[in-house]
C-alpha cells in the first residue's frame, strides 16, 4: 500500500503541469495578439480614502503589465480587493476571493508593494492564490474519488481531466472559481470520511466564494434525510434532523450574512432619499435583484435567436453533464432492487471513513474484504488485471451480495446519488436560468462530470472510441481556445 504523499504524487505533478501550461498560454497570447479592450489597465481612485498612493513605483512596466492581464469579472474582483464594495453591482461578487487577496498582499507580497504597485500586488495575489488552490483542489478531488469510486484508475484519469478541463483559463486567473473548487471538493471528502465539522466549515467557504456554494447544504440534507428514512424503517429513534438543519443553515449562512451586509449598507445607511427597488421587497434579496436588473438572468430570459452561438458554446459541458445523469439513472433502479434486499440507503450511504480527518485513501476504514475494485460494470471480468496494476485495496464495511457488486462501487455507486442530483440542479439552472454559456465553468468544479468521462475513456469498442475523442478534443480545444480568447478580453464563456 503507497502512502499518501506516493499517491497524490502523479496528481501534484499533473495539476502543476497544467497551471504552467496556461499561465504558458497566457502570456504567448498575450504577447502574440492586442487585447480587444484596454481600459481592464485604467485605475482611477477608489471613492473612499483606501486608495494607495500610486506614485514612486519602481516597475511601472511590470506593474501596467500584470494591471492589463486582469481581465472581464478579474477587474471587478481586484477593485473590490482595494476599494471594497463601492456600487451596487459589486456585491454580485462574493467576498472570499478579495479577502483572501488582501491578506495575502499585505503579508507574504507586502514588501513588492512599493516596486510593483498595491493594485499590481493585489492581482498577483489573486493569480498565485488561485493557482495554488486549483493544485489542492486537483489533490482533493483525487481522494474523493478514491473514497466514492474505490477506483484509482478511475480517480487518476478524472482528475487528469480535472487539470486540463474546459474551464481552465478560469482556474488561473483572478477569477473565484478556484477557492470555490478547492471549499467545495475538500468539504466534501470530509463529509464522506466521517469529519463533520471539517467538512461543514470547508462548505460554508465554498458559499463565501460563489453564491451556488450554498446549494452545497445539500449534501448533508440528503444524507439526513436518508438517515431518517433508515430510522423509520428499522423502527428506530434517529435525532439526525435538528443536526442536519443545523449545518445546512450554517453552510447558508455566510451568503445569507453577505447579502444582510448589502442591505444595511444600501438600504439602511444610504443617504440618498429614495431606496432602491429590491429595498422594499418582502425579501431584499440583494443578488437575485442584481442578477436579473444587471445581467438579466432569469428563467428563460436567456432564449432568444441570438443567443443561439452561447447555446452552441455552452452544448459540449452541457451534453456531457446530461450524459453523466442519464447513464447514472439508467442503473439506477437496480440500486432500489438491491436496497430492498435488506440493506437501506442510509447503511449504503454511511459515511466511508472514520471520525477523523483522512488525509489517505488508505487510512479509510473498510472491512469487507482485502481484493482490489476496479468499480464499473466489468469489476469481476476485469478483477485479475486490476491486482496486476496494483489498484487500491479498499474494503467496504457492509458485505454485500455478489449479484449487486457491479452497483455499489464505481460510477454506479449509490455513494455518486447526491452527486447526480447536485449536477442536474446545476444543469437545469445553467440552461434554464443562467446566461448559458457560463455552464462551462459554472459545472467545472462538479465531480460526476469527470467520473462519467473517466469511465467512458476506459470503455472499449467503437462508439465509445468516437466519444473519447470528443472528449480530448472538446478538453484540448477549449484550452487553447479560452487562454486565447478570454486573456486578450474576447468574450468566452
Amino acid at each position: 500500500m503507497t502512502t499518501s504523499h506516493e499517491s497524490v504524487a502523479p496528481v501534484l505533478r499533473l495539476a502543476v503541469a497544467s497551471r504552467l501550461l496556461v499561465v504558458t498560454l497566457i502570456v504567448l497570447w498575450r504577447l502574440l495578439f492586442d487585447p480587444y479592450d484596454t481600459s481592464a489597465s485604467l485605475n482611477p481612485p477608489c471613492l473612499g480614502e483606501r486608495s494607495q498612493p500610486s506614485d514612486s513605483i519602481r516597475w511601472p512596466k511590470t506593474s501596467a503589465a500584470i494591471e492589463s492581464s486582469v481581465v472581464w469579472d478579474g477587474v471587478f474582483f481586484v477593485r473590490i480587493a482595494e476599494c471594497g464594495y463601492e456600487y451596487e453591482q459589486t456585491y454580485a461578487f462574493l467576498p472570499l476571493l478579495p479577502i483572501s487577496m488582501v491578506l495575502l498582499s499585505k503579508s507574504v507580497f507586502a514588501p513588492l508593494v512599493p516596486m510593483i504597485g498595491y493594485r499590481a500586488v493585489l492581482a498577483l495575489s489573486g493569480y498565485v492564490l488561485n493557482n495554488v488552490a486549483f493544485v489542492l483542489a486537483a489533490v482533493f478531488l483525487y481522494r474523493l474519488s478514491i473514497l466514492i469510486l474505490k477506483d484509482s484508475g478511475a480517480a487518476l484519469r478524472a482528475c487528469i481531466l480535472f487539470c486540463f478541463n474546459p474551464a481552465s483559463i478560469f482556474y488561473s486567473s483572478v477569477y473565484s472559481e478556484s477557492l470555490y473548487a478547492l471549499s467545495s471538493l475538500g468539504g466534501l471528502f470530509y463529509l464522506f470520511s466521517g469529519s463533520n465539522t471539517v467538512a461543514m466549515l470547508l462548505l460554508a467557504l465554498s458559499g463565501a466564494a460563489r453564491s451556488n456554494g450554498a446549494i452545497n447544504a445539500g449534501y448533508f440534507c440528503f444524507l439526513a434525510m436518508l438517515q431518517v428514512c433508515d430510522a423509520i424503517i428499522q423502527k428506530k429513534r434517529h435525532k439526525v434532523v435538528a443536526a442536519g438543519i443545523g449545518r445546512s443553515l450554517f453552510i447558508f449562512s455566510p451568503f445569507i450574512l453577505f447579502q444582510a451586509y448589502g442591505y444595511w449598507i444600501i438600504c439602511q445607511c444610504s443617504s440618498s432619499n429614495e431606496l432602491r427597488p429590491w429595498c422594499k421587497g418582502r425579501v431584499p434579496l440583494l443578488y437575485g435583484f442584481l442578477q436579473s436588473h444587471y445581467w438579466g438572468v432569469g428563467f428563460l430570459r436567456y432564449f432568444q435567436m441570438k443567443q443561439l452561438p452561447n447555446f452552441l458554446l455552452a452544448s459540449p459541458v452541457l451534453s456531457l453533464a446530461v450524459c453523466s445523469v442519464v447513464w447514472y439513472t439508467s442503473s439506477l433502479f437496480k440500486v432500489f432492487q438491491f436496497s430492498r434486499e435488506g440493506k437501506t440507503f442510509a447503511s449504503m450511504m454511511h459515511p466511508v471513513g472514520d471520525n477523523q480527518s483522512s488525509d489517505s485513501p488508505s487510512q479509510l476504514n473498510y472491512s469487507m474484504s482485502s481484493e482490489t475494485v476496479e468499480g464499473d460494470h466489468r469489476v469481476r471480468r476485469r478483477k485479475k488485471e486490476s491486482l496486476d496494476k496494483g489498484s487500491e485495496s479498499i474494503q467496504d464495511p457492509y458485505p454485500r451480495p455478489e449479484a449487486s457488486h457491479n452497483f455499489l462501487q464505481g460510477y454506479h455507486s449509490i455513494m455518486v446519488l447526491p452527486f447526480i442530483l447536485h449536477l442536474g440542479f446545476m444543469t437545469f439552472t445553467a440552461f434554464f436560468v443562467m446566461h448559458v454559456q457560463v455552464a462551462t465553468r459554472f459545472l467545472s468544479a462538479s465531480p460526476p462530470i469527470y467520473w462519467f468521462a473517466s469511465y467512458v475513456l476506459d470503455s472499449p469498442g467503437s462508439i465509445s472510441r468516437r466519444i473519447c475523442y470528443f472528449i480530448w478534443f472538446y478538453f484540448i480545444g477549449y484550452i487553447l481556445l479560452g487562454s486565447l480568447l478570454f486573456s486578450n478580453f474576447y468574450p468566452f464563456t
